[in-house]
């Protein structure tokens, strides 16, 4: 084994080690890959690689629209738009057996086409959907279950940062791969829908029904949540029409949510400084990831393992879709240790290549990196939910500490079975995730 090799794998065993202690990723990257890259070159050539690389990264144009997504799912969570959510697909269906876990399911999908963040969507709805089943006698292993899962869909449906992270890696049209998530998106939406209602027929005692609204309440939840869908048209209408950009769609769209917020009497002063500092707070955390990760990659890129893996599966005596399948695998796995972030960033420059070299479905080279960032996205959700770490699970039972983590983790199996299977779809079924895209663009 060539020394640079060999000095590559050192650092992800250093990287694993620092994470298993407990520092923060963005160190955990960042200290093994300095080191590296000293051994690799020289101190000389370390400094002079620091003195750009920061700036390098947080001047890049299109990495705003991160903050500006984390601004809009900010402005709607503290502009009340998540309740109101939660209350309208409540009062429409928390009748049915199951309704209110299937409401929290419909209001995390619609709140994650403001959002972006799994993490923000879980905590938000969990926030407003958790007493109001907890109320009504709903178990807490389904109740907390249902939270967790319905707050992926604040990665997998439209806008996400996960697949703005992946764009910009791979040098994606954003917009394309925003239309390509659409259908999964919604496809895992009602995958969950299916699953609550069938985890409560198999047992009733798990969700008593609530009382059926009033057709006048119904119609007045229904005025509640009408900016939704005004923002919606606006941000993606304008995006896919050409009228601006996605870094523009996301300005706009932050503007448009703290209009409807202030419209609705519920920005304040301190809902609008809650705003800024959590999205501030977010970004940096976001982009020392950032930094973390191209410290590892710049070391990674001397050692020559990108090119010596994409030769390597080049040249496997097994299937294509073996291999991405294997891939996909290690998504899982990493999700176990990792955030979504980390693993895009530490693990796409090294993989993507490496898929781009296989002959897959004969899809041409934007649409095999298209359908494979879907791919990658929907495992990532995965991981979110999956044991022993799963950090939706954590994030709704530090908000349902009455139900214990264990349950949870009993709970979210039903839905994972689903993941599996909408993985398998998408793997198989290519034009699941490119049809809109060819139809659009």
């Amino acid at each position: 084994m060539s020394t640079p090799i060999l000095v590559g794998l050192l650092m992800f065993g250093g990287m694993l080690l620092l994470m298993a202690l407990r520092v923060p990723i963005s160190a955990a990257m960042f200290v093994p890959g300095a080191l590296g890259y000293v051994v690799l070159s020289s101190e000389a050539s370390f400094l002079n690689l620091l003195k750009g690389s920061a700036v390098a990264r947080l001047t890049v144009y299109e990495l705003s629209v991160i903050p500006l997504f984390l601004l809009m799912g900010q402005f709607a969570t503290q502009g009340g738009l998540s309740r109101r959510l939660f209350q309208a697909a409540a009062a429409w269906v928390g009748h049915v057996r199951g309704g209110l876990g299937m409401a929290s399911i419909l209001s995390a999908g619609a709140f994650g086409a403001v959002c972006g963040s799994s993490v923000a969507t879980s905590a938000t709805i969990t926030q407003v959907a958790y007493p109001e089943m907890k109320r009504h006698g709903y178990a807490g292993r389904l109740s907390t279950a249902t939270l967790a899962a319905g707050g992926t869909l604040g990665i997998l449906i439209p806008p996400s940062v996960p697949l703005v992270v992946y764009a910009i890696l791979t040098e994606q049209n954003i917009a394309k791969l925003f239309a390509a998530a659409m259908v999964p998106g919604i496809l895992a939406m009602l995958g969950y829908l299916v699953v609550v209602a069938l985890l409560c027929r198999a047992n009733p005692q798990l969700a008593p029904p609530a009382p059926k609204a009033s057709p006048a309440t119904r119609r007045a939840t229904l005025l509640g949540v009408w900016p939704l869908l005004v923002i919606f048209v606006i941000v993606f209408g304008g995006i896919y029409g050409g009228v601006f950009s996605p870094t523009e769609g996301a300005a706009v769209g932050a503007v448009a949510t703290f209009a409807a917020g202030a419209l609705q009497g519920e920005m304040g002063w301190q809902a609008i400084k809650n705003s800024f500092v959590g999205s501030a707070e977010t970004s940096a955390m976001v982009f020392m990831i950032f930094l973390g990760a191209d410290m590892m990659n710049a070391t990674l890129a001397l050692t020559g393992m990108p090119s010596a893996v994409a030769d390597l599966v080049s040249h496997l005596p097994v299937a294509p879709l073996a291999v991405v399948g294997a891939v996909l695998l290690l998504y899982v796995l990493l999700g176990c240790v990792m955030d979504e972030l980390s693993m895009l960033l530490l693990t796409i420059p090294v993989l993507f290549p490496a898929i781009m070299g296989l002959e897959l479905w004969g899809l041409g080279a934007q649409d095999k990196a298209i359908w494979f960032g879907i791919l990658v996205l929907m495992t990532v959700g995965i991981g979110m939910i999956a044991p022993p770490v799963g950090l939706n699970v954590y994030v709704v039972n530090n908000l349902a500490r009455d139900v214990a983590m264990s349950e949870t983790y009993r709970g979210v199996m039903p839905f994972l079975v689903w993941d599996a299977l909408r993985v398998l779809l998408l793997l198989f079924f290519p034009m699941l995730s490119l049809g809109l895209v060819r139809l659009l663009f």
